[in-house]
């Protein structure tokens, strides 16, 4: 059995945090809802004492703000834009409409359609997160969505100008500088200057995920993407030092980020727990990354492969960095995770960053039931039907009129009906199901 030599805050006082975040994101949407531009303002002059005129920049406050971004910094934002669009446009090649004639006269088919509004959130409270503009907006723009309305919070009183570059040649249509739920809100729900959107996608905070959470089925949502997850799975071929720098460097996002170790090997536990004591003597963001690891880091002691592999699948991380001896084994056979980072040479922050897959990834378990953001959740793949021949007409609506009866459903049996009488000649009596064709004869 796994033993924990280290272990985070227990689960019934994460449940006690999560039920005051669901209290406090209730109230602002409903305020919102209620008061339209009136409470977005108010709150954001509260949560970011920020209250301009309009929070959607004009062209020429976007181009100031870009003006403000080095040449070498736009390098580097285009660089992975690059990065990110080229896997986007791979995936979204993988993805193909579809007509067959199932049977002679009968023909189904599907269509990938691109969903057509989308707000983006950025979050930017403690770090701008400049690289959730080219996951969310870019991938969108990919996929086709007509409309892109992206948001992020404002920075020391002003928009960020890298989070407006990189929103802006990622491709969205509207810039809003407004954070947090009331962000979220204001995009889902719409005021008298804001028109809502058909879906929300984007990290934050866990008032950021809790709010598209209560909103979602007003509108669409990418998946609950919460508080930063990381998982370091490793054996004797890395070391301490190695691990512990994957954990901190996820640590750091906020001071409740789960960061987990988990290994067969006694030896590196021990040397990761000290490789991080020591680490958080000198981490500039160690104020934020010992909170998390302090309340939400863990450390467990596998017997062997096996067992970390199962003990991965159950806790379902967002990030899940592998560095063992059999890193392919890893990749086929784990099922539950956001993203995984196979082998040493590669780490969370460059999926984060610049390498090109997304890093809007599932939280809190979501791994089991669904993947991150990617081209594909923009688009909506609707089937339809058509009916060539009456032979097909006549034939499909007799199993379909005896199936219906079969249910009770007879106005379903009628619609089938009027079809076999029309298309077949046959005199099915109203309300009753289909006739055998060997009854018939």
């Amino acid at each position: 059995m796994a033993e924990y030599l280290k272990r985070g805050k227990p689960a019934a006082e994460r449940a006690e945090d999560d039920a005051r975040v669901r209290s406090t994101v209730e109230g602002i949407l409903g305020d919102i809802e209620a008061r339209g531009d009136a409470a977005i303002r108010e709150l954001s002059q509260k949560f970011d004492n920020y209250a301009p005129d309009a929070f959607v920049l004009t062209r020429s406050e976007i181009d100031a703000a870009k003006s403000k971004v080095s040449q070498r910094e736009m390098d580097d934002i285009r660089f992975a834009q690059t990065q990110i669009r080229n896997f986007a446009e791979a995936q979204r090649a993988s993805m193909v409409d579809i007509e067959v004639e199932t049977m002679p006269g009968v023909i189904l088919g599907h269509r990938n359609i691109p969903v057509n509004s989308v707000g983006c959130y950025v979050p930017g409270g403690k770090f701008p997160m400049v690289a959730s503009a080219h996951m969310s907006v870019l991938t969108a723009k990919v996929a086709g969505v007509k409309r892109i309305v992206a948001s992020a919070p404002p920075v020391d009183g002003a928009p960020h100008p890298a989070i407006v570059a990189a929103m802006d040649e990622g491709g969205a249509d509207e810039i809003l500088v407004l954070g947090g739920v009331q962000a979220v809100g204001a995009m889902a729900i719409g005021s008298e200057s804001l028109k809502p959107v058909d879906m929300l996608v984007g990290p934050g905070n866990a008032f950021v995920a809790e709010a598209k959470r209560q909103l979602f089925g007003r509108v669409g949502i990418d998946l609950f993407a919460g508080p930063t997850e990381t998982c370091v799975i490793a054996d004797d071929t890395v070391d301490g030092e190695m691990c512990a720098t994957d954990l901190l460097g996820q640590a750091e996002h906020g001071y409740n980020s789960p960061a987990v170790l988990i290994t067969n090997s006694r030896k590196l536990a021990d040397a990761t727990l000290a490789e991080i004591d020591r680490l958080l003597q000198i981490l500039p963001t160690a104020e934020t990354a010992r909170v998390s690891w302090d309340e939400y880091g863990e450390v467990i002691l596998c017997a062997d492969h096996d067992e970390m592999l199962a003990v991965s699948e159950d806790i379902a991380s967002e990030h899940v960095q592998v560095m063992t001896d059999r890193d392919d084994w890893f990749l086929e056979n784990m099922t539950n995770y956001g993203a995984l980072f196979l082998g040493p040479r590669t780490n969370v922050a460059n999926g984060d960053k610049v390498i090109g897959t997304n890093h809007t990834l599932p939280t809190k378990k979501a791994g089991r039931y669904t993947g991150g953001l990617w081209v594909g959740k923009f688009l909506k793949t609707h089937s339809y039907q058509k009916v060539l021949t009456d032979e097909a007409a006549t034939l499909v609506g007799e199993y379909g009129s005896r199936l219906c009866m079969l249910e009770g459903f007879v106005g379903h049996a009628e619609q089938c009906n009027i079809r076999v009488r029309r298309y077949g000649g046959i005199n099915v009596p109203y309300g009753a199901g289909a006739p055998y064709r060997d009854a018939a004869e």
